[in-house]
Formats: structure tokens, C-alpha cells, sequence
């Protein structure tokens, strides 16, 4: 009876650690923190961006552009030029060995019991993605979005 128990319970441990360790690629990717941070998407630009707005509101909206030009007239053009490089990898191994177990009958027998064999597995993914998103807001001589247009990619 308590030979059976305790090769229940080293059967159940030996599982249990095996099953913790393993991410599977997709959850590793989730946890890659520029996936946590907030993009420039096309998205966010078709939402946020209107004819019109202050450029303190774009700046609000989408942050600091990389380059800022004016033409002879004053007037500014913002250009957002975004890339963005993502590679993941995963990789998970695992395996069971064998197992032994003793018990012991009142007096000076003991029964002795192995338990053996195993497996093992091993897999892996990886995963590259290059994205790129070029944003050109030109201002009225007021400071205000004349137009805007973008252009985005990913491969």
C-alpha cells in the first residue's frame, strides 16, 4: 500500500516537471517586450490623425517625429519613418527517467520495487518579421495638418 503511493507520487512528480518548463514559441513571442509596448500602427494614424489638428495634438498622438523639414513658406513637414525588426526563438526539451521505489514488511524483510523507462521530446520554432510604417504630415502655415499620407510594409 505505501509502495503504491509512493510510486504514485514520484510518477506524478516526475509529470508535473516536465509539463511546467514548456512554452510553446507563441507564448514566447507574446512576451517579448517590444509586442508589451504601444506601435505606430496604421492604425493609431488613421485614427488619430484629422485635417486640421494642432501639431502639439500629432506630437501627443504619435510622439516625436524623426525628421522635421520647412519649406521657403514656413511651413513644416513631419516625417515618421518606423522599422522594426522581431525575431523569436523557442525551444523546449523534455524527458522522464526511471524511477525506484522500496518498501518494507514488519521484521527484516524488505521488498524492493524499480519502476523503468522514459522519453523524451524535443521541439523548436523560430520566427523573423520586419516591419516598416513612413508617416509624412505636412502643416498649414498655421501650424495645423494640411495632409498626411503613409506607407507601411511587413515581410
Amino acid at each position: 500500500m505505501i509502495r503504491n503511493k509512493i510510486i504514485i507520487l514520484s510518477v506524478l512528480f516526475c509529470l508535473s516537471t516536465v509539463l511546467i518548463g514548456c512554452m510553446s514559441a507563441a507564448q514566447h513571442q507574446q512576451s517579448l517586450s517590444s509586442t508589451q509596448e504601444r506601435e505606430m500602427t496604421v492604425g493609431i494614424v488613421q485614427k488619430e490623425i484629422r485635417k486640421g489638428m494642432s501639431q502639439a495634438d500629432v506630437a501627443a498622438a504619435l510622439g516625436s517625429p524623426n525628421i522635421v523639414t520647412s519649406d521657403g513658406d514656413g511651413r513644416e513637414t513631419w516625417i515618421y519613418d518606423k522599422i522594426a525588426t522581431e525575431a523569436s526563438y523557442s525551444r523546449d526539451s523534455g524527458g522522464a527517467g526511471g524511477l525506484a521505489g522500496a518498501g518494507g514488511v514488519a521484521g527484516s524483510t524488505l521488498i524492493l520495487g524499480i519502476l523503468s523507462g522514459g522519453y523524451s521530446r524535443e521541439a523548436g520554432a523560430r520566427s523573423t518579421t520586419q516591419k516598416t510604417l513612413t508617416v509624412i504630415i505636412k502643416f498649414d502655415q498655421e501650424r495645423k495638418v494640411d495632409s498626411f499620407a503613409y506607407h507601411s510594409s511587413k515581410f
